[in-house]
C-alpha cells in the first residue's frame, strides 16, 4: 500500500487534533456540537424517531477524538493520546448525563419497553462488531485519502456512537441498569473497532515514517500498546458472542414453543397473540373469552416436547398472568407481572 505524502500527514493530524484551551476554536466546536448531538439523539430516542437519531449521528463529533486515539497510538505521542482518550471519555459521560437529565423531565409509563430506538441498542451481537470493524475501516481510509472524504457522513450514520450513550442515560434514569449496560457495550464495541481499524490503516499507510520525515515527533511504538488494542477487541467480542448465542437460543426456544402454544389455544377456543423467549424463559400472550384456559395443560404440553427446562409465563388478556416454573406442573397467579 502506498505511503502518505507529508501534506497528507499534516491534514490528518490537523483534522484529528482538538486543542487544549477550552476556548480554542477546535475545542468549542467539539463541545458545542457534542452537546447539541446529545440533545438531538436523546430527543430522537424519546420520540422513537429514526430520522432525528440519524441527524444526531451526522452532527456528533465523537469520531474525531476516537480516531485521534488511533493516530496518537501510531505516532506514540503520549500526551496527545491521553488528551484524545480523555475527550472520548468526557464526551461519552456528557451525552449520558444529557440523556439522564432529559429522561428525568418525563419518561413513558412503560419505561421505553415499546421504544424501537431503545430496543435496537440493548441487544448487541457479534455482527455489530463485524459491522463496526468494516465501518471503522472505511472511516480511517476516508481520513487518509482526501479524494474519498465525502464518504465520512455515511460512516457517521453507519457507526452508532451518540445514540447508544443517550439510551444509557435514559435507561439509567428509569432504573433499567442491565439494559443500560448493554447499550454501553454497543458504544464500547464501536469505539474499540474504530481504534483498531484506524491503527491498522494508519500503519498500513506508513504514517510513522512519513510523519517523521515531515518533522513530527514520533515515539517508540511498543508491542504492548498494539496488544492492548487487540485485547480491547477481544474484551468486547466475548460478551457479544455470549449475547449472540443467547439470542439464537431464545429464537430457537420461541420457534419450538409457538406451534405447541397455538394448538393449546385452539383447543380452548382462544388465540395466541405472541410467543417469545427472553433469557431462556418462554412468554406466551393469549386472548379469548371465559372460561379461562387450562394453563397447567400448556406447561405439560411444553414439557412433553422437551421444553421442561424453560420457565413459562402466560399472559391472559382475560384472566391475568400465570407463572409456570421449570420442574413443576403447577402454575400460579402473578399480580403486576408484565
Amino acid at each position: 500500500m502506498a505511503s502518505l505524502a507529508p501534506s497528507d500527514v499534516s491534514r490528518v493530524v490537523d483534522s484529528l487534533t482538538i486543542e487544549g484551551p477550552w476556548r480554542s476554536r477546535s475545542s468549542t466546536r467539539f463541545w458545542v456540537l457534542l452537546v447539541l448531538a446529545g440533545v438531538i439523539a436523546t430527543a430522537g430516542v424519546v420520540a422513537d424517531s429514526t430520522a432525528t437519531v440519524i441527524g444526531a449521528m451526522i452532527v456528533a463529533p465523537l469520531m474525531t477524538p476516537i480516531l485521534g486515539v488511533a493516530l496518537n497510538l501510531v505516532l506514540a505521542d503520549r500526551n496527545r493520546l491521553i488528551r484524545s482518550a480523555a475527550l472520548v471519555i468526557g464526551g461519552a459521560l456528557t451525552v449520558v448525563a444529557i440523556g439522564f437529565l432529559i429522561g428525568s423531565i418525563g419518561h413513558p409509563l412503560d419505561q421505553y419497553a415499546s421504544n424501537n430506538q431503545v430496543a435496537a441498542r440493548i441487544s448487541p451481537r457479534l455482527i455489530d462488531l463485524i459491522a463496526a470493524l468494516a465501518t471503522g475501516t472505511v472511516g480511517a481510509f476516508a481520513l487518509v485519502r482526501s479524494d474519498i472524504s465525502d464518504t465520512l457522513p455515511g460512516v457517521a450514520i453507519a457507526i452508532s456512537l451518540v445514540p447508544p450513550l443517550a439510551v444509557v442515560g435514559l435507561l439509567l434514569e428509569v432504573g433499567r441498569y442491565a439494559d443500560a449496560e448493554q447499550a454501553a457495550l454497543l458504544f464500547g464495541t464501536n469505539v474499540a473497532a474504530i481504534v483498531a481499524t484506524g491503527t491498522a490503516v494508519l500503519l498500513a499507510y506508513r504514517m510513522r515514517g512519513t510523519a517523521r520525515e515531515a518533522g513530527y515527533h514520533v515515539g517508540d511504538l511498543s508491542g504492548t500498546r498494539l496488544a492492548l488494542v487487540a485485547a480491547a477487541l477481544v474484551a468486547v467480542a466475548i460478551p457479544l458472542t455470549i449475547g449472540t448465542l443467547a439470542v439464537a437460543r431464545d429464537q430457537r426456544l420461541a420457534f419450538q414453543a409457538r406451534p405447541i402454544a397455538q394448538q393449546w389455544a385452539r383447543d380452548a377456543g382462544w388465540q395466541i397473540a405472541t410467543v417469545e423467549a427472553v433469557d431462556g424463559a418462554i412468554i406466551v400472550t393469549a386472548l379469548g373469552p371465559p372460561p379461562q384456559v387450562d394453563v397447567e395443560r400448556l406447561r405439560r404440553d411444553l414439557d412433553a416436547h422437551g421444553l421442561a427446562g424453560a420457565d413459562v409465563t402466560v399472559r391472559l388478556v382475560v384472566g391475568g398472568t400465570r407463572f409456570c416454573p421449570a420442574g413443576s406442573t403447577q402454575c400460579e397467579a402473578v399480580d403486576g407481572l408484565t
